[in-house]
């Protein structure tokens, strides 16, 4: 892991985005779709992590972003080209635009400031969305990832910000999967390749130095 110093470096407030990825309330709240995910998210506490990340960059003026995925009720745009997919076509707990399924799920806090990207498409927040006209407008260089899951969603957005030019940052206990032992494997085996791997812990310590100027 990085120290202090290199991570201190790469977190400037500046040109750092905090995103969550599928932080919703039907994929981790107790009425979730995906109920052995939600349980890992909860019960690890990654989510209160998640939380906490999300409380710490309001505080010091780095951009929080949430990644939502939705569905329209008539499925129009939405993918059916992976058995993914067409799994989650079935499940009792739809997350559908406009529900509770799709907010922003408790303890997570959404300001007024946040910005909330909503997808009914693909597997990841950055491949055909507003996500990276969004990060380059704000002058983004480095982006902060966090949520679920560590199995689809999550690595997607990390290849697909390293793609784009972004530093990723993942910190490697504010993330879940299925099942609890793959979360490490994936981290250890593939993000690491790509990603700089921390803790929340030490994402934490940067973001709660002295606050600097915000950019306009």
């Amino acid at each position: 892991m990085p120290s202090y110093e290199a991570l201190s470096e790469i977190l400037d407030p500046a040109t750092t985005v905090l995103l969550t990825v599928e932080c919703q309330r039907g994929v981790v709240g107790p009425d979730s779709a995906l109920p052995e995910l939600a349980r890992e998210a909860r019960s690890s506490g990654v989510l209160e992590r998640v939380a906490r990340l999300v409380a710490a960059a309001h505080e010091s003026g780095v951009q929080v972003m949430h990644a939502i995925a939705e569905r329209r009720p008539d499925g129009r745009g939405a993918n059916h080209n992976a058995r993914l997919f067409r799994a989650a076509e079935r499940l009792p707990v739809q997350q559908l635009a406009g529900s509770t399924a799709v907010r922003v799920a408790p303890p997570v806090e959404v300001a007024a400031e946040d910005l909330v990207v909503r997808r009914l498409h693909g597997l990841s927040p950055l491949a055909g969305t507003d996500v990276d006209a969004l990060l380059r407008n704000l002058g983004c260089r480095t982006l902060v990832v966090a949520g679920v899951s560590a199995n689809v969603a999550v690595p997607n957005t990390v290849f697909d910000a390293v793609n784009r030019g972004y530093t990723a940052v993942v910190p490697g206990d504010a993330i879940a999967g299925v099942p609890s032992d793959y979360t490490p494997a994936m981290i250890r085996h593939t993000l690491a390749l790509v990603a700089t791997i921390t803790t929340t812990d030490d994402v934490l310590a940067c973001f709660e130095r002295p606050r600097r100027v915000r950019r306009a």
